[in-house]
């Protein structure tokens, strides 16, 4: 059996870095063996019967065999390829089946932007399980996680807790394109995509362009948010907005000349609209960036 783990004492400085690294390892568990292995401290090891409530996240991530995940809403089965999200102050337990074992590689973390990464949108904590198959690029991430944690080079903390977000994303990726493989939608949305950048200085209309498409357009904003994370008509704007900042910061044109370039007929409402967006009004932002 192999199991190698290090527990890691985060410093002020780590913690106010937002994200820092508490714990991370792999076991592999053989068939007819003990769970969890000895050695562990006693805020994370557990008893079966009692279970245990963390103070932390963890994302364990299953390569191999098969067990169970239980918390106070039910029963999991865990299979290869799946991911088991762990979220502090919530009771579960969990271990592989005697017959098959498994190999585990687990991520322990906490900080104010943990709770930003994990938000419900994506994880839910009723059920985490996120199943994903075998990622090598969720692999590999995870070997750099744990071979630069065992290293302790300086500045080591910031580069685990980079690699953190690196494969949450990962996961989130995995997750939100679970929805659109080999559906003709994601093409029709990529060709939005580029229709809407080619169209910069004018307004859009979404309902003709899912028409053009041959989408019903209730369809086609649905999926187009969830790709995108955007209305069609917000996407456009935040592009046209995007450029209006470019020609601000390359151009001598006035702020007047740019507004109308962009498709916008009135300077007032388009000054209003780029301060929402930005933060600043188009003069300021030439001056101040």
């Amino acid at each position: 059996m192999i199991d190698k783990f290090k527990y890691i004492t985060a410093s002020e400085e780590d913690k106010e870095w937002g994200l820092y690294l508490n714990v991370v390892g792999i076991a592999d568990i053989e068939k007819d063996t003990d769970y969890p292995p000895a050695g562990h401290p006693s805020g994370y090891t557990f008893d079966w019967s009692e279970g245990r409530i963390l103070h932390e996240y963890q994302v364990n991530y299953i390569t191999e065999g098969f067990g169970i995940f239980e918390n106070k809403h039910g029963s999991f089965r865990v299979a290869p390829g799946t991911i088991i999200i762990l979220f502090p102050g919530e009771w579960h337990r969990y271990r592989p089946l005697h017959k098959t074992g498994w190999k585990e590689h687990y991520i322990g973390f906490d900080g104010p932007l943990a709770d930003t990464l994990l938000k419900p949108d994506f994880f839910i904590k009723e059920c985490p399980i996120i199943k994903v198959a075998f990622r090598k690029e969720l692999h590999d991430l995870f070997f750099m996680i744990f071979d630069n944690a065992f290293s302790e080079k300086a500045g080591y903390q910031q580069i685990c807790t980079g690699l953190i977000i690196t494969y949450i994303g990962q996961i989130i990726s995995i997750i939100k394109n679970r929805e659109f493989e080999g559906k003709d939608i994601e093409k029709k949305i990529q060709q939005a995509c580029l229709i809407l950048r080619d169209n910069l200085e004018s307004n859009i209309d979404a309902q003709k362009l899912a028409g053009e498409l041959n989408t019903g357009y209730s369809y086609f904003r649905t999926m187009f948010k969830k790709y995108t994370g955007m209305s069609p008509v917000q996407y456009h704007l935040q592009l046209r907005i995007k450029k209006a900042e470019e020609m601000l910061l390359l151009t001598k044109k006035p702020v007047k000349v740019i507004a109308y370039e962009l498709g916008f007929q009135s300077i007032y409402y388009f000054s209003r609209l780029f301060k929402t967006k930005t933060g600043k009004s188009p003069s300021d932002f030439r001056i101040l960036v």
